[in-house]
Parts: structure tokens; C-alpha cells; sequence
């Protein structure tokens, strides 16, 4: 007799009822995941360039940990500029037998402009007839805008305020006409000192260049010298000469930082102005308590914290109050 158990056959009723509950189950999952797939091809199909759809709350809360901004906002890096060959070869003309090159940064040119520009040059090197034609044309611009805005300019009171304005405009952007070199004249001594050096409240005034109005303000410069220092009055001519133009503060800042670094070469430069403008005042919003603070930190200064925080305290800032 064998000790195996003897195969049970299942009844017919049994099998059948097995088979089908399984093609049910395999129905409903092919049904649910037919759905499934139809509302995701649904959804797919409204996305732009075939985009991988993701869930609404994953989307909710990339558009809350992203701040929105204007594209013109982006940052997009500077394209290289290329110089010809003939510009490349005047920059390093030799003059007096010594080869002058080019400044290593835009603030100040191989002959000691800044920024300069076609028209810049001409205004430097016009002779008298040419500043007399420059006036001129300057004089009928004005007398077009006396026009324009419902005066006469034939009127006793305003006769003479073409003229007068035309030559204020000249001496309100005189900057444009000096030289860097020229204002620092070679007064850079070594001392060899290297301990923070400070001008502050450095009164300027300059002209808002998108409504030719004027702003103006007290500046701080600071510099920690790298034995070399320069004449004190000279950090004022440089300030003053950027502010004689066509400006906007955050670049007024920038521009005097930069140029104290380049000149003096010291371990770092710190400048800081607070200005109020008179485009926010006469007109647009109209806010006569504000005023504006813009800084620029180069070297030791954006470097060391506590450098920086020494600074901003012996100008009188200490955690963004005025003391």
C-alpha cells in the first residue's frame, strides 16, 4: 500500500468559480489602470512640448518657492567686446618712450577718461569755434523746450534763460572734460601706512539721467592703504567728478569704489552714499522723507566682516540705523 496521499480532483463547480474571479479581478485592474492612463494622457496633452506631467501639488509649490520676475530682470553675463586691431595698437602707442597699455578695468581709460565715448572726446578736444557751435545748438534746444511747454521765449523774464541754462548744463556735466590723472597729479605717497583711512560726509550733487533732475547727498570713502596713500582732497575730485554727469547712484558708488582701487591699489575700498532724489520728490511718488543708501565693498572690506562693520561704524552706520 503507498504511503502517498491520492490527488484530490476539484469538482467542476469549484474550478469554474476560481477562473472567473480571477478574469474579474484582472478585468478591474485593467479597467482602473486604463482610466489611469487616459487621464494622464489628458493631462500630458496640455502641456507645451510634450512635458512630463507632475502633480498638482509638487507644481503649487514650485510656483511658491520661486519668486517671480520680469525675464529683463535675469541676470545674463556681459559678451566680450572684441577691439580692432587699429584700437589695440593706438592704446599701446608709445608716448615719451614708455608704452602706455590700457586699463586692465572699464572705469578708467589708457589716457585717463572715464567711460569715454565719441562724444566725450569731442567735447574734450573741441577747439573755442566749436564750443561756440556746441553752445548754440545747445541755446535753440532750449528755447524749442520754453516753446514747447506754453512760454514765450521772447518774454522779458525768460530772454536770456536759454543761454544761462545751456552753460548751467555744461558746468552741471563738466565731469565728462576731466581727467583722472590730472585730478590725482601723481599725490600718492608711501608711507608706509596700512590702517583704515575715512573722508566722510563729502557733500555731492549730480543729475538724475532719466529725468535730468537733480539728486544729491552726502558720500564716505574708505581705503585700508597698502603702504601707498593718496592726498585726502583727492578722494573729493574723484567723487565730484563722477557726479558731474548724467548718473544714477548704484553706478556713482561703483564707479568712485573702483576707481580708488585702481589708482591706489590699496588692501580694500568701501564707499557709501545716502542721497536723496529729487525725481522721487517733485514728481512720479512724490516722497519727501525718503532717501537712498547705496554701498560698494572691494578688497579687505567685502572680504572681512569685521573690517566692513568697523567702517560702517565710524561713519556713523551700525545695523542699518543712523547713530
Amino acid at each position: 500500500m503507498s504511503d502517498s496521499v491520492p490527488h484530490r480532483k476539484r469538482s467542476p463547480s469549484t474550478s469554474s468559480s476560481d477562473a472567473s474571479s480571477k478574469r474579474r479581478k484582472s478585468s478591474k485592474r485593467s479597467a482602473s489602470s486604463k482610466r489611469k492612463d487616459n487621464e494622464q494622457a489628458i493631462q500630458d496633452d496640455d502641456l507645451p512640448n510634450g512635458e512630463h506631467h507632475i502633480g498638482a501639488f509638487d507644481r503649487r509649490r514650485e510656483s511658491t518657492t520661486r519668486t517671480a520676475r520680469d525675464p529683463r530682470d535675469e541676470f545674463h553675463p556681459p559678451k566680450k567686446r572684441k577691439v580692432p586691431k587699429a584700437a589695440r595698437k593706438e592704446a599701446q602707442a608709445p608716448v615719451n618712450g614708455t608704452v602706455v597699455t590700457r586699463s586692465p578695468t572699464p572705469v578708467i581709460d589708457f589716457d585717463g577718461l572715464s567711460r569715454p565715448s565719441a562724444g566725450t572726446r569731442e567735447r574734450l578736444e573741441e577747439s573755442p569755434e566749436q564750443a561756440a557751435v556746441r553752445l548754440d545748438r545747445m541755446r535753440g534746444a532750449v528755447r524749442t523746450l520754453l516753446e514747447c511747454v506754453g512760454e514765450d521765449p521772447d518774454r522779458e523774464g525768460i530772454l536770456d534763460t536759454p543761454e544761462r541754462y545751456a552753460k548751467a548744463m555744461l558746468f552741471f556735466t563738466k565731469g565728462y572734460q576731466e581727467n583722472v590723472q590730472d585730478i590725482v597729479n601723481n599725490a600718492l605717497f608711501n608711507e608706509g601706512h596700512n590702517e583704515m583711512v575715512i573722508v566722510k560726509d563729502i557733500e555731492l550733487h549730480s543729475l538724475c539721467e532719466h529725468h535730468l533732475v537733480p539728486f544729491f547727498g552726502k558720500m564716505h570713502i574708505g581705503y585700508i592703504p597698502s603702504k601707498t596713500v593718496i592726498g585726502l582732497s583727492k578722494l573729493p575730485r574723484i567723487a565730484e567728478m563722477f557726479a558731474r554727469r548724467l548718473q544714477v547712484q548704484e553706478r556713482l558708488t561703483k564707479e568712485v569704489a573702483n576707481a580708488i582701487m585702481e589708482i591706489c591699489r590699496p588692501q580694500g575700498v568701501a564707499v557709501v552714499m545716502e542721497a536723496s532724489h529729487q525725481c522721487m520728490v517733485m514728481r512720479g511718488v512724490e516722497k519727501t522723507g525718503t532717501s537712498t543708501i547705496t554701498s560698494c565693498v572691494l578688497g579687505a572690506f567685502e572680504k572681512k566682516s569685521k573690517t566692513r562693520n568697523e567702517f560702517l561704524s565710524l561713519i556713523g552706520v551700525s545695523g542699518g540705523r543712523r547713530l
